[in-house]
């Protein structure tokens, strides 16, 4: 499925573009948050971008929380739930929710995002969005093997070409 920019704009008939796609993803709840992660995106574009991730994997009902935290809170995490005392980019928890709900956390680290991004000179920007679509990836099954390897696995393939559909339509 690929991916479809709805404009707010109202057609002739009175009908906002995009009010389809809103009711479509009436079980999609998305919450963004701050923890002390500064810069990236704005949390109205993280927003947008997990649900363009949610809507390619043809998802209808899902819980999505994704927090933007300091470089300190995510190596706490990371040390706590991945027993890994190094900072990382991004962490992604697939959870069950209330009644059988599918769900999922995701934790980026904004500062560790502009280490990445400097390292692979890419924008900022793409790296966040990068890091939200393996996030959601993640809470929605998909996973990879640690190291150089995961740049062959079918996640990563996946991935790729999501951030390059989300680029095109400018929504990273």
């Amino acid at each position: 499925m690929s991916l479809r920019r709805a404009s707010g704009k109202t057609r002739r008939g009175g009908t906002p573009r995009g009010a389809r796609r809103v009711a479509a993803q009436a079980g999609i709840h998305v919450h963004v948050a701050r923890d002390g992660g500064r810069g990236g995106l704005a949390q109205a574009a993280v927003d947008r971008i997990a649900r363009a991730v949610l809507r390619a994997e043809r998802v209808a009902a899902f819980e999505l929380s994704v927090t933007l935290v300091s470089d300190v809170r995510m190596r706490a995490l990371n040390a706590r739930f991945l027993r890994r005392r190094y900072l990382t980019d991004v962490i992604a928890f697939p959870l069950h929710g209330v009644a059988g709900r599918r769900a999922g956390d995701v934790y980026i680290a904004p500062g560790a995002a502009r280490l990445s991004a400097r390292e692979h000179r890419v924008s900022v920007r793409d790296e966040m969005t990068r890091l939200i679509v393996h996030g959601v990836l993640h809470t929605l099954g998909y996973d990879h093997p640690d190291g150089a390897a995961r740049l062959d696995s079918a996640m990563w393939r996946r991935q790729e070409r999501l951030v390059a559909e989300l680029a095109r339509w400018g929504r990273s």
